[in-house]
């Protein structure tokens, strides 16, 4: 056993895990917890799995840095300045590099916040409150988010889609619905980002039955 080779973490872990930075996981574990879940698993890791991104030190080959990253993904302002400040620690590099993407239209926090709106809402069928903490937190200023919602609401029934989600859920519940089962429903979609009235509304409209008074339960907006 003990000349046996060492068996490699599926590809796709390697892959995710490549993406870390400093002292913490893909996964949000520590590394050193992550090490220790694998070696118990007898799972091991290829040698500079863990390496931070090698430093960047001209303006060029920085600027090919942020391109390709944004063939992966569409980045926010705020996005690409983080993915940037990980490969130079110089900020005036930094900020020339940002200031040419946004001249030229690669990077635009108002067009971001449209199609991360429209595929939120109409594929993944998430409410605005949770849309727009979502996009908050990749930095976009609140008007591009207001402008993006607006445009959203036009083009999107929010009462129908809160309905459909109640229905799909309803057909995944077994046995009777009681308050219990209501009560985690309407959770479930505050936590998608739907307002609290709507959700209410709907709910009582597809089971028949009154909601209950949930504790703690608020918009996100409130929250």
């Amino acid at each position: 056993m003990s000349d046996q080779v060492p068996r490699i973490v599926h590809r796709n872990f390697v892959r995710s895990s490549r993406t870390i930075a400093g002292s913490k996981t893909a996964h949000g574990l520590s590394r050193e917890r992550w090490l220790a879940l694998a070696s118990r698993r007898g799972t091991f890791y290829a040698p500079g799995m863990f390496r931070a991104p090698r430093k960047i030190e001209s303006e060029p080959e920085l600027y090919e840095s942020a391109v390709r990253a944004l063939m992966r993904r569409a980045h926010s302002v705020h996005e690409m300045k983080k993915s940037l400040e990980r490969r130079s620690d110089d900020q005036v590099m930094i900020k020339s590099v940002i200031e040419r993407l946004k001249r030229q239209g690669m990077i635009d926090d108002a067009r971001y916040a449209k199609q991360f709106t429209r595929q939120r809402a109409e594929i993944r069928k998430q409410g605005k409150f949770r849309i727009a903490r979502e996009l908050r937190a990749r930095g976009i200023p609140d008007r591009h988010i207001d402008s993006a919602l607006e445009e959203s609401a036009k083009e999107t029934d929010e009462r129908a889609v809160v309905r459909q989600r109640i229905e799909r859920k309803l057909k995944l519940f077994r046995g009777e619905i009681d308050d219990r089962k209501i009560a985690s429903l309407f959770r479930s979609l505050l936590r998608a980002g739907f307002p609290s009235d709507i959700v209410r509304h709907e709910l009582r409209a597809v089971t028949r039955e009154e909601v209950p008074a949930i504790e703690n339960a608020v918009d996100e907006e409130s929250a």
